[in-house]
């Protein structure tokens, strides 16, 4: 039989997710993930057409804090953060209410409409708790920003609390594969993740569950994610690019080219057509001025500013870069 040719393969799948809108089977998302670097830019063009096909043409914006910063007892290798590697990143306190709604109504005067807080622990205790649903209503009734939570593995019972604290989306990350998670992470376990995930959409918040690509997976790993995050069924996916931290096992890893990234924020889209698809860590390092393709290839939302460990671009060229393209800022919720 025939191979089909490469405009059968991209027709084929535009017939799906845009006429038909239906989603792709994963073995037409691997022969798309198979076609030559050349092929990459009608990838993009594709995923583009199905971003404002199934999500419409407005880029969420959001803003990150570290409210509690090192000193986490997990070994995630990619994570300057792990207290079991010697980074430059010292473990400090949470930040006073103060400082966090500082850094908030910072966000909100971008014309943002997510505020996420970060905090680098397994997972929560009940001071660690505490402190975060004091902060959640405080930055809500002062901003008007949605607020997001990131703090780790959870149980029903922490994630009912958050949600009726006002929690509007909490962030889990997935990672990689659950084929390749073993290699990057060895004190707790993908099914942890995945567990927390699952308890953080029963509760009925919304669920951000980001991947990081360049660790070492393979490209069948990452079809793999794709997979596992299209049954899970998040709100936002976050794709991070490794940004190699020294002092972390990973720091002997190069950052992929800006080709590979182009081509992966594609088939993410492919994959997962409703998502909001969010720029977040790395993408400064990994395609520099080229930014602007990922936004043109599927992405539909960014983290402006500075990230957890590393420093991004000036917020004001990411706002520069949405008005050159002339794609409104505005909040998003996933496509049901």
């Amino acid at each position: 039989m025939p191979t089909a040719t490469t405009f059968e393969i991209l027709d084929q799948a535009r017939r799906h997710l845009i006429v038909e809108r239906s989603r792709l089977g994963a073995d037409e998302l691997a022969a798309l993930a198979a076609l030559p670097d050349a092929a990459v830019p009608s990838l993009a063009a594709l995923a583009h057409e199905v971003r404002l096909a199934w999500c419409g043409d407005a880029v969420e914006v959001e803003g990150i804090i570290s409210a509690k910063t090192g000193g986490c007892p997990e070994d995630c290798h990619f994570c300057a953060q792990s207290s079991r590697f010697d980074t430059p990143v010292l473990a400090t306190a949470f930040l006073e209410p103060g400082e966090v709604l500082a850094a908030a109504r910072q966000t909100a005067a971008l014309g943002a409409s997510e505020f996420c807080i970060v905090l680098a622990v397994r997972g929560p205790d009940e001071r660690t708790l505490t402190r975060i649903l004091d902060l959640v209503p405080q930055v809500r009734a002062e901003t008007g920003l949605n607020v997001a939570v990131s703090a780790g593995i959870l149980d029903a019972a922490q994630a009912g609390r958050l949600a009726a604290g006002g929690v509007h989306r909490y962030n889990h990350n997935l990672e990689t594969a659950r084929s390749f998670f073993p290699q990057v992470v060895t004190t707790h376990t993908w099914d942890e993740r995945w567990e927390t995930c699952r308890l953080i959409k029963d509760a009925g918040m919304e669920l951000c569950c980001g991947v990081l690509l360049g660790m070492g997976e393979s490209e069948a790993q990452r079809l793999e994610l794709i997979g596992q995050l299209a049954e899970l069924g998040p709100q936002e996916v976050p794709v991070n690019f490794l940004d190699p931290r020294p002092g972390t096992p990973l720091m002997i890893r190069k950052p992929i080219g800006a080709l590979e990234a182009i081509r992966w924020i594609a088939l993410f889209r492919l994959g997962l057509p409703d998502v909001i698809l969010r720029y977040a860590g790395g993408r400064e390092i990994t395609l520099g001025e080229l930014q602007a393709l990922g936004l043109t290839g599927g992405i539909n939302a960014l983290i402006v500013g500075n990230y957890l460990t590393t420093l991004g671009r000036a917020p004001a060229e990411d706002l520069a870069m949405l008005a050159d393209l002339r794609m409104p800022i505005g909040a998003l919720s996933k496509v049901l």
